[in-house]
């Protein structure tokens, strides 16, 4: 029983939602067949701290942070307070020709908190969006649009990071590399260069992760030095490519990638939408890239921002850019401004949500407390390590993930046919967790207010999960 209701007609209510969801909506990221048969849909009433309450009455915990966006716990009261003082003042402005002071102070603490690195010049500018594929549209947009200014008209080219992952509008899809999402749109995508990734997962024997990055940044460096005054930026995820598997490199790579951006004279984009505010343990993760000159860090040209900018409660992008790009477009021809533009460009709901957020980083102590988070989350991970079809356990700060594969080698993959992420999602979701594996590979990334119960939780229903997979697909 709760609130006086019985199980039985929160389960009828539960059926009902499905219902009526699937007579009239679309879902994302799904075949839409699967459902309500092969791929469960929960229909949730509310969120609580890291939990997910479903209409069935059943509580869930949120592994995945909602699509990676919430930081700080579903209704976290001081976001929805910022929210709902700013509702009462004003919903939304146009941005073009107006201006209001939460897009503004929002601007000025992202830039005074945004990477730097000594010697470079900062980031100075931020550009609204509305989400992150459409931040990294901007970031593409203006990387060639500035060399475009100054008569650069060869240099078209982005070069990207093979299995990266920067969203699905087409031009975010044509510097993505993951085929389910590219494959089919292919023939209407722009044609970008693809360098091989860093991705640790993949060392030769004997070779380490750091040897791994040296290896792909001299795979970089013979693509660049193939394409001479051709390309306008190269676009990475740091640290993690997590929609291509969670698959995790050496952060020297960075370091090595920012040199040759210098060196061949092309802009560095940093796609932190999944990866920022705290996630890998430091705020941003280009701060962890390897010292040089005694200085740890590097920074982007220009950095792509999202998903848990407003601790995941309401959307909204920003592309921080250097001065000079900026000054780049300033002319007297309309044709060389930047007139990319959105509706819902700075809205000042997202704007005071984002700004909250930006207070709790300040007033908790997140990142501290992110890193105790991380080291429990090792140890239950520890346990699972030394199960005999987990191939790798890989973590970045607040992200752990469980490689999948045949008796634990990494050169014998499950066939792609025993689908076993769907039955250990199925197995996950039984249990009171919801789990969203990629492919064969399971991953948590909760919000950060998860306790230690519940991280014990997500332990024991992850290795059941992976069994019960096993077991139903006739793997184990």
């Amino acid at each position: 029983m709760q609130d006086g209701t019985s199980d039985a007609s929160m389960i009828t209510e539960a059926e009902h939602w499905r219902s009526r969801d699937l007579a009239v909506l679309w879902h994302p990221c799904t075949q839409m067949r699967e459902h309500p048969d092969v791929l469960p849909l929960l229909p949730v009433e509310r969120g609580e701290g890291a939990w997910l309450v479903g209409r069935d009455g059943r509580r869930y915990l949120d592994a995945i942070s909602s699509w990676w966006t919430n930081l700080f716990g579903h209704a976290e009261p001081r976001i929805v307070a910022a929210i709902a003082r700013q509702a009462g003042t004003l919903e939304h402005v146009i941005l073009a020709g107006c201006s209001h002071a939460p897009a503004v102070e929002l601007a000025e603490r992202l830039l005074a908190i945004a990477p730097r690195e000594a010697g470079r010049e900062p980031l100075a500018k931020v550009f609204y969006a509305d989400n992150g594929s459409a931040g990294v549209e901007v970031a593409l947009k203006m990387a060639f649009h500035w060399f475009r200014n100054r008569g650069e008209t060869r240099r078209t080219k982005f070069v990207a990071l093979e299995n990266g992952y920067h969203g699905e509008t087409l031009g975010a899809l044509a510097v993505g590399d993951i085929p389910l999402y590219r494959r089919v749109y292919a023939p209407l995508l722009a044609e970008a260069l693809f360098a091989p990734s860093p991705d640790a997962y993949l060392c030769e024997p004997g070779e380490s992760p750091a040897q791994r990055a040296e290896r792909a940044a001299a795979a970089l460096r013979e693509l660049l030095e193939r394409h001479p005054g051709e390309v306008c930026a190269l676009i990475l995820e740091p640290r993690v490519q997590c929609a291509g598997g969670m698959r995790m490199h050496h952060p020297l790579y960075l370091r090595r990638a920012r040199e040759l951006c210098d060196a061949h004279g092309v802009f560095l984009i940093a796609d932190e939408i999944a990866v920022g505010f705290g996630r890998t343990g430091t705020l941003f993760a280009c701060e962890q890239a390897p010292a040089a000159d005694g200085a740890a860090g590097i920074q982007p040209d220009l950095l792509c921002l999202s998903k848990g900018l407003t601790g995941g409660a309401l959307p909204l992008a920003a592309v921080l850019a250097t001065q000079s790009i900026y000054d780049g477009f300033l002319d007297d021809s309309r044709e060389r401004a930047f007139l990319h533009s959105h509706s819902y460009t700075g809205n000042p709901l997202a704007c005071a949500a984002a700004l909250a957020t930006l207070d709790i980083f300040a007033a908790d102590g997140v990142i501290e407390r992110n890193r105790a988070t991380a080291t429990r989350m090792a140890g239950h991970a520890a346990a699972l390590a030394g199960h005999p079809h987990v191939a790798d356990v890989r973590q970045a700060g607040m992200i752990v993930a469980f490689e999948l594969a045949r008796n634990g080698d990494r050169r014998t993959p499950f066939d792609p046919a025993a689908r076993l992420g769907l039955r250990a999602y199925r197995g996950a979701l039984a249990r009171g967790v919801l789990l969203r594996p990629l492919g064969d590979v399971l991953y948590w990334m909760p919000p950060y207010c998860v306790d230690d119960d519940a991280l014990r939780l997500l332990a024991d229903t992850t290795r059941a999960a992976i069994d019960h997979a096993l077991a139903e697909a006739g793997c184990a």
